[in-house]
């Protein structure tokens, strides 16, 4: 079976694979389990020593991953070098925090007894990564994966399945069956996940695809990290600057076409501040320029996929016919179509929680703006929902800024800042958002299994 990637740049076929079947999966995951004993048993340093290789030889193609990032998933070139820059900060943060994060625990003396808690790995990892950030989501797990001694199977997205070949291009020089990538159908990685040789699976995406890894496991009792979707929201308080809080807020919100897990997709306003900040945020919005991602001047790339693009339509289409109105006019983007890829950004007031784009995930250009009484109101409408990944307060009073965060139901907190990942944190999401976390020292935890050591003296 062949698999076809279309660029959203020019809708041409960009990348055929055939997909890996039979004997092909089989041969995998045997050299996966064959590689897994003497890979764990490689001292840590020198693992650390043969990822941070891997990690030089990625960044020295970063002009031409970047270049190739845009012609399969539409970012603009302009912005897709900083996904290069942010999986070299991740990884080289996560190879520095490996030693602390793997090392043994001991608890306090006891007479007679030597006592301690190990990190082991769990063998053989399936990772299986999404098109909308192809290298910073892999990162999160391949990284700190195999500094704690697991072997790992890369399974990219369809959309942008070169990255995964980059990857496995760039760590080449680890040992035989360490690394791995492979091009499969779905139905195929279900039965990967099934296999008694893969020992744990780390999914980024959808959470309908969060659902779909969780049958196939079911029963194995393996280890399931997931992160997926979210409806990010954020609350602007009346002592905010209106003008910071509005900039801020539409880069949260348009950057990678609003194809991101924890991009912002719904704001809340203190009414005190609703018409200045509504006014700035519609201002910087219609100043965007929408087109090819491979044209310098552009920052508001194609969305990856039509069919994307026409649920955000749809999405909007419902929310006019509910009366919500838009505020940023299509025809100042002329790029844009009724059909296809290339989508025109969208602002809506007049929006409430009856309508899906408050609640539903929209994964596109598209925002809507709600007032809000005060901080209860805000902290009401900020839960609810089904996801909880991140939610952004902003306010001159930090001290009000994490009395709201802690109230709030989800994995992350930020306060006059979104859309980001600190790698030294926590990564985790709430309800339909996932379960497991990634980066700082506890992402280390979901890629190990602990063993306790009682030994008593003779």
């Amino acid at each position: 079976m062949i698999q076809q990637t279309i660029s959203p740049v020019d809708g041409r076929v960009l990348v055929e694979r055939e997909l890996a079947e039979g004997e092909a999966v089989e041969r995998l995951l045997d050299r996966a389990r064959s590689a897994c004993a003497s890979w764990a048993a490689t001292p840590l340093a020198e693992r650390i020593e043969g990822i941070a290789r891997g990690v030089d030889a990625f960044v020295a193609r970063k002009d031409e991953l970047a270049s190739e990032l845009s012609w399969q998933m539409g970012r603009p070139v302009s912005q897709a070098p900083g996904e290069i820059a942010g999986f070299e900060g991740r990884a080289r943060t996560m190879l520095r925090l490996a030693p602390e994060a793997l090392a043994a625990t001991t608890p306090a003396a006891k007479v007679g007894f030597t006592r301690w808690i190990d990190r082991e790995p769990h063998g053989v990892l399936l990772l299986l990564s999404p098109w909308n950030f192809p290298y910073l989501t892999a990162v999160n797990a391949l990284i700190p994966a195999l500094a704690a001694g697991n072997v790992v199977v890369l399974k990219h997205s369809d959309q942008t399945p070169l990255c995964a070949e980059r990857l496995a291009d760039a760590f080449g020089d680890l040992p035989a069956g360490v690394f791995q990538v492979v091009h499969a159908s779905h139905d195929t990685v279900g039965r990967m996940i099934a296999d008694p040789r893969v020992d744990a699976v780390s999914f980024t995406g959808s959470t309908a695809g969060g659902e779909a890894v969780e049958r196939a496991a079911a029963g194995r009792f393996l280890p399931v990290g997931l992160e997926l979707g979210g409806k990010d929201g954020a609350y602007v308080r009346s002592d905010a600057d209106p003008v910071a809080a509005a900039d801020a807020l539409v880069d949260g919100a348009l950057f990678n076409s609003g194809q991101s897990c924890c991009g912002i997709e719904r704001v809340y306003v203190q009414r005190e501040l609703f018409d200045p900040f509504v006014a700035r945020f519609a201002e910087v919005v219609r100043g965007y320029t929408l087109g090819n991602p491979l044209d310098a001047s552009t920052n508001l790339g194609p969305m990856a996929r039509s069919r994307g693009a026409d649920a955000v339509r749809a999405q909007v289409r419902a929310a006019l016919a509910a009366g919500a109105t838009s505020l940023v006019d299509g025809a100042g983007f002329p790029a844009a179509g009724e059909a296809g890829p290339y989508l025109a950004p969208k602002v809506l007031i007049d929006v409430d929680h009856s309508m899906s784009v408050m609640r539903e995930e929209t994964f596109g250009p598209l925002v809507g703006i709600q007032p809000v009484d005060g901080d209860d109101h805000a902290v009401t409408l900020l839960n609810d929902s089904a996801y909880g990944l991140t939610a952004a307060v902003y306010t001159a009073d930090l001290d009000a800024a994490q009395a709201i965060g802690r109230r709030l139901r989800v994995g992350t907190v930020f306060a006059n800042r979104c859309d980001y990942l600190d790698p030294e944190l926590a990564w985790v999401g709430v309800k339909a958002s996932g379960r497991g976390c990634s980066l700082s020292v506890h992402g280390f935890a979901a890629l190990t299994r602990l063993k306790s050591f009682h030994l008593r003296h003779p």
